[in-house]
């Protein structure tokens, strides 16, 4: 996640503190298909993957650098592994997002970088779309030092693939969701948000097709405020669409019954977290978002964010959040309204 001072004065719009609403009928209640999807979610899956993209081989993964690409070859391996191919328009699973584009915005000399974009059709509305998202480059090495990322973003990074793995089980047992699902892997995130907004300015899908942005930064830790919670923050749900905090608060009721804490989903909120993350860019083009956050912790972009620090079962339960969540909205009958701004 990008320091707040890095991000520009922009103004806040209101948001309710109560869900309303119908959250249309449940896709999950008493499906054997969605049960044996969300059962593939595995915290060992997860800290092996874990163990992975938050080595020191990864070199902390710094946007462009040699050690962020090879962490983007692992996770296309993965997906081609796991028979999930990339958009069929994009023709790879790499979308390049240009030096020059981010040296524009304040990016300094970084170096040409890449998102990575997994995909599966839907069944019957395939033109409508879900993303799943999370930053998979963290700030690379300093003094000799790596910084692993493990929360920052490698938590989220796992977590999508993980939640694309039970995605394409169900697929594969003949219950693939409705609606399209786009698995997002964006770059240059801790240097301005880049990535994200390069896929927002020249889309593979068209965004007025964008059903959703579930956006994933750092779910593998809890802060000193919720210490030992079974917890975690949720921001910007109810910000454009009425119907999405509802949803996702109905999938959580249905699974691990975490604490969802809203304390960050005021955009006047000095922390100014609702910006601050690349769900930003879906939402200031009028796609409804959520974000899903477990708060600043000692180790943040601090070379001690190690792997070994993670809580791995609370991992599990945050990713099985998500994944609940993008399941309602993939196979619901009606697409989520968006009738808030």
């Amino acid at each position: 996640m990008i320091p707040v001072f890095s991000i520009a004065v922009l103004i806040g719009c209101g948001t309710a503190k109560t869900s309303t609403g119908s959250a249309s009928s449940s896709t999950t209640q008493g499906d054997k298909a969605f049960v044996a999807a969300y059962k593939e979610i595995k915290v060992a899956d997860l800290k092996k993957n874990l163990y992975v993209i938050a080595s020191d081989e990864m070199e902390g993964r710094d946007t462009g650098s040699p050690g962020q690409k090879k962490a983007g070859e692992f996770m296309v391996n993965y997906y081609k592994n796991l028979g999930i191919a990339y958009p069929k328009v994009l023709g790879s699973y790499y979308q390049k997002v240009p030096s020059g584009f981010m040296q524009k915005r304040g990016g300094g000399n970084l170096p040409d970088s890449e998102n990575i974009l997994a995909f599966i059709e839907g069944s019957e509305k395939p033109e409508e779309i879900v993303v799943v998202s999370a930053h998979y480059d963290h700030v690379g090495t300093q003094n000799g030092v790596v910084y692993n990322g493990a929360d920052d973003d490698g938590s989220g990074t796992v977590a999508v693939m993980e939640i694309a793995k039970a995605f394409q089980s169900a697929k594969k047992a003949g219950r693939g969701p409705k609606r399209s699902i786009l698995f997002l892997h964006v770059t240059g995130e801790e240097h301005g948000l880049f990535g994200s907004e390069y896929y927002t300015d020249n889309p593979v899908f068209p965004l007025a097709n964008t059903v959703a942005d579930l956006n994933i930064d750092m779910i593998g830790r809890d802060d000193p405020e919720n210490r030992g919670k079974q917890y975690v923050y949720v921001i910007g749900s109810e910000m454009l669409s009425s119907q999405l905090k509802v949803i996702n608060e109905a999938a959580n009721r249905k699974t691990n019954n975490l604490e969802l804490n809203y304390k960050y989903d005021d955009p006047s909120d000095p922390q100014r977290l609702y910006y601050r993350s690349d769900h930003y860019n879906f939402a200031k083009n009028n796609v409804p978002v959520a974000f899903f956050f477990d708060g600043i912790h000692e180790d943040y972009h601090k070379p001690t964010d190690d792997p070994d620090k993670i809580n791995y079962d609370l991992l599990a339960k945050r990713t099985q959040l998500v994944f609940t969540t993008a399941w309602e909205i993939a196979n619901r009958t009606e697409r989520i309204i968006v009738d808030r701004k």
